[in-house]
């Protein structure tokens, strides 16, 4: 049996304005169906990406209060770049608003960033194992 996380649901007061984000920051919207009653089957992933993220419209009291804070305040979602300076820049031109600048870690390159709802991201590029079989750390 294969498996694997196919997509995952991210709260949103509104799926237009979740849509615009993304596309913005190079997101791409793999389906927009029409559910009926207001709400919308809304798919998006990165351009390159295997998981996508189910824009889910908030609806009642519980849902409205945990948009933003579905990972209770801890960076919850992880973006992965091959090419952290370019992507970096693309998002501050694009408006993201990071919560600090970027740093070297073990692993690789790291800046945690809020998306407009309060969910923290980390933009990251893993450190790259060199020839000799040990990992390289990024510059």
């Amino acid at each position: 049996m294969a498996n694997r996380i196919a997509f995952f649901s991210l709260l949103v007061p509104d799926y237009n304005d979740a849509l615009a984000f993304f596309l913005r920051i190079g997101f791409t919207c793999r389906e927009d169906t029409d559910l009926g009653h207001g709400k919308r089957w809304v798919r998006i992933a990165p351009a390159e990406g295997d998981t996508e993220i189910l824009l889910a419209w908030a609806v009642g009291e519980r849902q409205i209060k945990a948009i933003g804070d579905q990972g209770g305040g801890r960076v919850w979602l992880f973006l992965e770049t091959t090419d952290f300076e370019t992507d970096y820049r693309q998002m501050l031109a694009a408006g993201v608003q990071f919560e600090e600048p970027p740093r070297v870690e073990a692993y690789g390159r790291v800046a945690v960033w809020s998306d407009p709802w309060g969910n923290r991201w980390d933009l990251i590029e893993f450190a790259r194992p060199d020839r000799s079989g040990t990992d390289s750390h990024l510059p």
